[in-house]
C-alpha cells in the first residue's frame, strides 16, 4: 500500500493515498478508522483502477479541526478533494459511516457519483451496537481520554468490564480504533462524528426515505454475515428498496469485511464494477428523477 500524501484544503491538511490508474474509485473508511483500514484490497483494485482512500477530516493523519463533522460536510470535504486531485467523478465505496457518507455524497453531488457501494453501512437503520450509542452520552468527553490514556490494553478491559464480555472479533477492532484516540483532537472530533449520526437510541440519521433514488446508480450492497455491530437485516431491507441493486454477503466476515475477508470483498468489488457500467448523471436528469418520484409518492398518498 502506498504512503499517503498530504494535501491543503481551506486551510487544513487532508491525507490521502492514490494508487493505480484507470477509473476512479473512492473508497470511505468508518468512525474511528483511516484509509489504513483498506490495506488489504487497494492494492489488489489499483491494479486496474486509479484507487483514492483519503483519511476523513477528523481521522488518521488528516487535520482535526474544531469543525461541522455532519455527513454533509464530509460529502462537501471529498468533492473538494476530488477536485483537488483532478478527478471530475469516481465510483464511491463507503464502510458503515463511510457508507453514510457515500449515500450523502451521491445524493448532493450526483454528477460526480458513477456508481455506489454500501459496505456494512450506516444509515440504513435505528439499531447500532451499544458501544456506539454509549459514546453520544454526555459523560463520554471524560471518559474518552481514561479509557484510550493507556491505549489498547485499558480499552479492551474497560469494554469487557461494561459489556461483561471479552472484546474480541469487532469489538476488538473498535477497540483498536478507540486506542488510536490518543490526542484531544482526535477524540473530540471523534465524539462531533458520533453525535452527528448517533444518539443513545442508535443511529439519528436514515437515508430510508430517499433509497429509491439510488435507482439510477448501480449499487451494490455488501455485509459480513456476522455483523454484530449494525445489523444484516438493514442490507437486506435497502436491497429491497433500490431498484436493480446487488445485495452479496461475505459469510467469513463481521462488520469489517475488508479486515475480515479482503480476499472475498476485493473480489465483490472488482466483478461489480467489472459487469456495470459508470453512469454520468446531470443536473437536469437528477431534478427529472426527484420530480417523478415525488409524484410517484404522491399518487401513493392519494
Amino acid at each position: 500500500m502506498t504512503a499517503p500524501k498530504f494535501i491543503d484544503i481551506h486551510g487544513e491538511r487532508f491525507a490521502v493515498r492514490d494508487e493505480g490508474a484507470g477509473e476512479a474509485l473512492l473508497l470511505i473508511h468508518g468512525m474511528a478508522g483511516s484509509s489504513q483500514t483498506w490495506r488489504a484490497i487497494q492494492p489488489q483494485l489499483a491494479k486496474k483502477y486509479r484507487v483514492i482512500a483519503p483519511d476523513l477530516l477528523g481521522h488518521g493523519q488528516s487535520s482535526k479541526p474544531r469543525t461541522d463533522y455532519s455527513l454533509g460536510a464530509f460529502a462537501v470535504g471529498l468533492r473538494d478533494l476530488l477536485d483537488e486531485l483532478g478527478v471530475e467523478s469516481a465510483t464511491v465505496v463507503g464502510h458503515s459511516l463511510g457508507g453514510g457518507i457515500a449515500m450523502q455524497f451521491a445524493y448532493q453531488f450526483p454528477e460526480r457519483c458513477e456508481r455506489l457501494g454500501l459496505i456494512s453501512s450506516g444509515g440504513l437503520g435505528r439499531e447500532v451496537h451499544l458501544v456506539l450509542r454509549a459514546a453520544a452520552l454526555p459523560g463520554a468527553d471524560w471518559v474518552l481520554p481514561v479509557l484510550t490514556s493507556a491505549g489498547l490494553r485499558n480499552v479492551s478491559r474497560t469494554l469487557s468490564k461494561v459489556l461483561h464480555v471479552s472484546p474480541k472479533g469487532d469489538l476488538a477492532i473498535l477497540a483498536q480504533g478507540f486506542a488510536s484516540l490518543d490526542t484531544t483532537g482526535s477524540r473530540q472530533a471523534f465524539l462531533h462524528t458520533v453525535r452527528a449520526v448517533i444518539d443513545t437510541g442508535g443511529q439519528r440519521v436514515s437515508a430510508n426515505d430517499r433509497l429509491h433514488l439510488a435507482a439510477v446508480l448501480p449499487t451494490l450492497i455488501v455485509w459480513g454475515g456476522k455483523d454484530s455491530i449494525i445489523p444484516i437485516e438493514h442490507g437486506r431491507a435497502a436491497h429491497e428498496a433500490i431498484p436493480h441493486c446487488r445485495f452479496e454477503t461475505l459469510p467469513r466476515a463481521a462488520h469489517f469485511p475488508h479486515l475480515e475477508d479482503p480476499v472475498g470483498l476485493a473480489a465483490t468489488l472488482a466483478d461489480f464494477l467489472a459487469t456495470t457500467a459508470p453512469v454520468r448523471i446531470d443536473d437536469s436528469e437528477w431534478a427529472a428523477v426527484i420530480a417523478q418520484q415525488a409524484k410517484s409518492r404522491l399518487r401513493a398518498v392519494a
